[in-house]
């Protein structure tokens, strides 16, 4: 199914100003690129494009809320700077098993003051030399890259609490 499809059946007879949440997930995008989103969808917080083709994130609308980028799984190898000026209140960005290869693809996300979280798994550029020290210094407003802080510290899963007693560790997930 194309993206387009797609969007339209996820909004399910609602205005694109009334969604909050998007999942495009396995759709297919043409010549690797986001269509059919949007600046209508002003209240967008969380949108998920994971193995939809992308190569480019170039022609991602305005959308000033969105706070989480799922775009794992695809092919997009740099052009981030868009982000910044797109997605100016992004906290929580999903790379990984994409094309990056280098820090500087990277680089441009520092412009993006309120990114705490930032995932690369499957990306060549978690092969290089003291890849976690030197994203964590040209991005210093991170908290977690690939789910761990500074300290190798695991992120706290954003639907769980934070404090979890032991003996009652599997009675939270009821009803998820």
């Amino acid at each position: 199914m194309d993206m387009k499809k797609r969007i339209h059946l996820e909004l399910r007879n609602r205005t694109p100003s009334d969604v909050k949440e998007l999942v495009l997930d396995n759709c297919r995008s043409n010549d690797g690129k986001i269509e059919g989103l949007t600046d209508e969808f002003e209240e967008l917080e969380f949108l998920s494009t994971i193995n939809v083709g992308l190569t480019t994130v170039a022609h991602l609308p305005k959308l000033n809320k969105l706070k989480k980028l799922e775009l794992s799984d695809n092919r997009i190898s740099g052009g981030l700077e868009v982000l910044a000026a797109k997605c100016p209140k992004l906290t929580h960005l999903n790379l990984s098993g994409n094309k990056i290869k280098d820090l500087s693809t990277i680089e441009p996300l520092k412009e993006l003051a309120t990114l705490k979280s930032l995932d690369l798994f499957n990306c060549e550029v978690t092969n290089l030399n003291e890849y976690r020290d030197n994203v964590f210094n040209l991005l210093p407003q991170l908290t977690y890259l690939d789910g761990y802080d500074k300290d190798d510290k695991e992120a706290p899963d954003s639907d769980a609490e934070v404090y979890v007693d032991d003996e009652d560790d599997d009675e939270d997930d009821e009803g998820e």
